[in-house]
């Protein structure tokens, strides 16, 4: 089987709007959760989330082609032109044959979706935009970043809810594991930060209410009460080794292991014993040929919901053994919120990240410690410390469960 590394990083987030910004910003600490700016909270529940800020779509798109976008896709392009620049592959003057694109999106165009839903209850349904549907459907993050660089290997989009960016991330280095590309973009983009959005997940009571921005998102804290929202996109570039090594590429780290499965059990809560993320964690020790010994530091799902922190305890617990209490376990959700479809892409690179530099994020916000999530999950201040081996966990509506694993080089 052939080796697999990431050579290009590109993402914007609630804490930066490029790779540089959203880790330097990780590693102080920083709480990328607001007030809503992006519509009028007035009278709601919810008035907190992770929005991207200061955000400027025309630096990296053309003008012609962002009437074309919702948000979530032209957060995916700006992640796509970073990491693509990172990578320092000139896809204009290459053979794309073998490169291919898979980007994950939870819901996809939801402002567009509501918006031209309103402009059809006004004007009529016959004169709502014609690209309406391109706007909206969720591959198309996916299309535009394969149309933009002419990339011509496989293109897909997972559609796995908060699951989906880490499967992205996981069926890419399959991809390229087995063969059948030499180059993936991958990752995940979101923007569902809309009264829509905001309004279904409340209705669910799913969402955090308070209107405190530093006590919004507290993964592992007893009183953690939902989860904070938040949009961003994450897109890597994975190589199969001796082609980076040909080309004389900077490597960041490896990909050595990818599990995938489904607990099978409810719409929207996890198993409570954790069963199924466990077997989850499981299969991708397994594909990575490691023993969960190597492990050292897992980035959770961490979402600050009672159900999936207790649960991940568990999972953790479940799937490590005594070893369980040996290991790191932080959720950068306490910084940047949940980004859903794009969550476990952004928190890949930053497992990345944290193996190349060997400084452990923490989750930040941490006051009330709960007996039901007693793992060391590195509260309120980031470790100077390397790590070999390093798991990133991703959990998602409909009992989707991913993990992919990443090595330092």
């Amino acid at each position: 089987m052939r080796k697999v590394v990431v050579t290009g990083i590109g993402m914007i987030t609630p804490v930066g709007n490029n790779t540089a910004d959203s880790w330097a910003a990780v590693k102080e600490g920083k709480c990328g959760i607001a007030p809503i700016t992006l519509y009028d909270t007035e009278g709601r529940k919810v008035s907190l989330a992770g929005e991207v800020k200061n955000y400027d779509p025309s630096e990296t798109i053309d003008a012609k082609e962002l009437r074309k976008m919702d948000r979530f896709t032209q957060l995916a392009m700006t992640a796509a032109a970073e990491a693509v620049k990172d990578c320092g592959i000139d896809f204009a003057n290459s053979d794309n044959e073998n490169t291919g694109v898979i980007v994950s999106s939870g819901i996809g165009g939801l402002a567009t979706i509501q918006s031209e839903t309103t402009k059809g209850n006004e004007k009529g349904f016959d004169r709502i935009s014609p690209f309406f549907i391109p706007q909206t459907i969720t591959n198309m993050a996916a299309g535009q970043i394969a149309i933009k660089y002419g990339l011509k290997g496989m293109c897909s989009c997972v559609v796995t809810a908060c699951a989906g960016g880490t499967n992205a991330v996981g069926d890419a280095f399959h991809r390229i594991r087995d063969g059948y590309e030499d180059v993936m973009l991958c990752g995940g983009a979101e923007s569902s930060i809309t009264e829509l959005g905001i309004g279904g997940f409340t209705s669910m009571r799913a969402l955090h209410t308070g209107t405190d921005p530093l006590r919004a998102s507290i993964p592992f804290d007893k009183e953690r009460s939902g989860f904070v929202m938040g949009e961003g996109a994450a897109i890597l570039v994975l190589e199969e080794e001796e082609h980076a090594i040909k080309r004389g590429a900077k490597i960041y780290g490896e990909v050595l292991g990818y599990g995938a499965n489904c607990d099978a059990n409810h719409i929207t809560a996890p198993l409570e014993d954790g069963s199924g993320a466990a077997k989850c964690m499981e299969l991708a020790i397994k594909d990575a040929g490691l023993n969960k010994e190597d492990i050292g530091y897992i980035n959770a799902h961490g979402t600050s919901t009672h159900l999936n922190d207790a649960g991940e305890t568990k999972a953790i617990k479940l799937a490590f053994g005594e070893h369980a209490n040996k290991l790191m376990v932080s959720s950068t959700k306490s910084m940047t919120g949940h980004m859903l479809g794009a969550a476990g892409a952004v928190e890949a690179g930053f497992t990345v990240l944290s193996l190349k530099e060997g400084y452990i994020p923490a989750t930040i916000g941490y006051k009330v410690p709960d007996e039901e999530c007693d793992l060391d999950i590195v509260p309120n201040e980031g470790r100077n410390v390397e790590v070999k081996y390093a798991l990133s966990n991703s959990l998602g509506f409909g009992g989707h469960n991913a993990c992919v694993i990443f090595g330092r080089r």
